[in-house]
């Protein structure tokens, strides 16, 4: 059965479009695949057997640690996102792993080692990778900017409608989104208090632009936001 969802699960990630279906069902083979509940860790940096996963169904947060021990959520990642050793090294000064949100989620993942050496053999996929990580730091570069060039109440709204537009269920200018972070990881995310973050939702509240609560935020109207 896993052989199987494994196959539809690579054939549909446009990262392998360039390859056959016999070069798919190859990859099957040193492809790992596994389910995982909410909470669960399922990647550390510093793991002696280095890999790439690709997300393949819920939601996972990537967890930055600094030399202090502080935490400061890198990236939300949704389905059909890939994480883990992008940049195709095991650099031991990076302290991160990856946590579960969502109440299951499933996972497809490749040895670093295997994962190169099918780059190797296979150059339009290797373009296709390099394109797909560009794009990738291209957000990071993006988020990093916003962080350094705008207070936490801009921080918190720019979240709110990027979280709304890539995960939200839309009707007309309505967005409703299915909250599966807590009001520590949404600090986390724009970098600031959990006292701060709290306030911050809470007085977007009031003003009725956003409805929040454990479950979902409401976003009336995501043009007055």
């Amino acid at each position: 059965m896993y052989d199987e969802l494994k196959y539809w699960y690579l054939r549909d990630h446009k990262l392998f479009w360039t390859l056959s279906m016999s070069q798919i069902k190859q990859l099957c083979i040193i492809t790992g695949f596994k389910k995982a509940n909410k909470g669960d860790i399922i990647y550390f940096s510093s793991s002696d057997l280095p890999r790439i996963y690709l997300l393949k169904k819920g939601n996972i947060k990537i967890v930055s640690v600094d030399e202090e021990g502080n935490e400061t959520i890198k990236e939300i990642l949704q389905k059909g996102d890939l994480f883990g050793e992008l940049s195709l090294e095991n650099d031991g000064d990076v302290n991160e792993y990856a946590k579960v949100l969502t109440d299951e989620v499933s996972i497809c993942s490749f040895l670093l080692s295997d994962f190169e050496d099918l780059l190797v053999r296979n150059p339009s996929l290797a373009l296709s990778y390099t394109k797909f990580v560009g794009l990738k730091m291209k957000r990071f570069k993006n988020n990093y900017s916003n962080l350094v060039s705008k207070d936490a109440r801009t921080r918190l709204i720019s979240f709110i409608k990027d979280w709304a537009e890539r995960e939200g269920i839309q009707e007309g200018k309505k967005y409703t989104i299915s909250n599966y972070l807590t009001q520590t990881d949404i600090a986390q995310i724009i970098c600031t208090s959990r006292q701060t973050a709290t306030l911050l939702l809470n007085e977007l509240e009031e003003k009725n632009l956003i409805y929040y609560n454990r479950k979902e935020i409401i976003i009336e109207d995501i043009s007055k936001l």
